[in-house]
């Protein structure tokens, strides 16, 4: 593949660069303090098309490639973490999910509604007590004629309050059975539907984290995405495209962090000369930008095999678990790097530590990862 940015490519970093500035960085502070979702932002990425980069025009998006998909996450999650996760969660996992699953009748009312960000999407998959094994989940959705009547929870849920339209997967059939979940679309406002607590989060705090909650709460049979019982078969086709979203996600961390170093290093002097001249930090930054580089390459390599169709279960894991790890990494090397102002507030360095460990947690955590990677290459 050829790694060079393309034109769509080098206008998306130069239009984030620039909006980021604008609408970003005066107050990612502000927001990460008070845990404020910044709705107002997404409804401005939406009118530039980022909220539906791989929607296909005809639904109202972008028609992108996940190459453009990764650009795009990359420099929003350069300048905050939160934003570009949030980003990354509407596109990947609810719009998504509908793109990839939805009859023509579903994607022709939910995409372009999504795509624009006049609606913001959640994706519920996640339970209190079922995190890595999603198959033992207890919320359930009994048939009830042409209705599901569906009760239970969700949680660690993005846009769980703020959200306009959720695809859940929930228990249609017995405990641990891989064919005994299915997914529904469920609109705020649903009757029995309603949101829950909001976590109160170390990193990514801008980026709305709730429980969705369902009390005899009345789905008709159309808001089923395909059959009955392909509900979780769905998700983890879904979570292979995610953990690209999140490869993506750590890489524009770890290149925040790194650059914001570089920048330090060559103006704190000590010793009559800038820090970065000093073997030990030279170093430091040269196994920083290594490791970012290699994390892109395998971020863009598992692009590369979703754009041709190419199975990618194995490379999508090697690039989230990869860049997830070193983002934590390459943000904790810059805290160091700042020494006592890298733990201080008033600079760059604590905000991408702290938002880069939900990157080797969220889409499964970097020991799933190790378990997908390892079954793959023992098949």
């Amino acid at each position: 593949m050829d790694f060079s940015l393309n034109e769509n490519q080098l206008m998306i970093a130069d239009m984030i660069k620039k909006f980021g500035d604008d609408n970003i960085r005066p107050r990612l502070m502000e927001w990460d303090e008070s845990q404020e979702f910044p709705v107002e932002v997404f409804k401005k990425l939406g009118e530039l098309g980022l909220m539906g980069v791989l929607v296909p025009q005809e639904y109202g998006g972008s028609g992108f490639t996940y190459t453009e998909y990764v650009t795009a996450i990359v420099e929003l999650a350069k300048i905050c973490g939160s934003i570009g996760l949030s980003m990354a969660a509407h596109n990947s996992l609810c719009t998504g999910h509908i793109l990839a699953f939805g009859n023509e009748e579903q994607k022709k009312k939910y995409l372009p509604k999504l795509a624009t960000a006049e609606w913001i999407g959640a994706w519920g998959l996640t339970e209190t007590g079922t995190g890595s094994d999603a198959g033992g989940m207890h919320t359930t959705a009994v048939k009830d004629g042409d209705y599901y009547v569906i009760n239970g929870s969700k949680n660690f849920i993005t846009h769980a309050i703020t959200g306009n339209v959720a695809v859940v997967i929930v228990r249609t059939g017995n405990k641990g059975d891989s064919h005994g979940m299915s997914a529904f679309i469920i609109e705020k406002g649903t009757p029995g539907f309603k949101s829950g607590k909001k976590e109160n989060k170390l990193g990514m705090r801008a980026s709305e984290t709730a429980e969705l909650i369902f009390d005899n709460c009345r789905v008709h049979k159309d808001q089923m995405l395909g059959k009955e019982g392909e509900g979780f078969i769905q998700a983890m086709k879904v979570l292979d495209g995610g953990r690209i979203s999140i490869a993506a996600l750590s890489v524009g961390i770890a290149k925040g962090a790194y650059e914001s170093a570089i920048k330090y290093s060559k103006e704190r002097e000590q010793f009559g000369k800038p820090i970065s001249q000093f073997q030990a930090i030279g170093f430091k930054l040269a196994d920083m930008a290594t490791e970012i580089e290699a994390a892109e390459l395998l971020t863009f390599l598992a692009a590369d095999r979703k754009n041709k169709g190419l199975k990618m279960t194995k490379e999508g894991a090697f690039a989230k678990y990869y860049a997830s790890e070193v983002a934590v990494r390459v943000s904790n090397d810059a805290v160091q790097i700042f020494g006592g102002y890298g733990y201080t507030k008033d600079f760059p360095a604590e905000k991408y530590y702290r938002d880069s460990k939900l990157c080797t947690i969220g889409e499964g955590t970097s020991e799933i990862q190790k378990l997908v990677i390892s079954r793959e290459i023992l098949k």
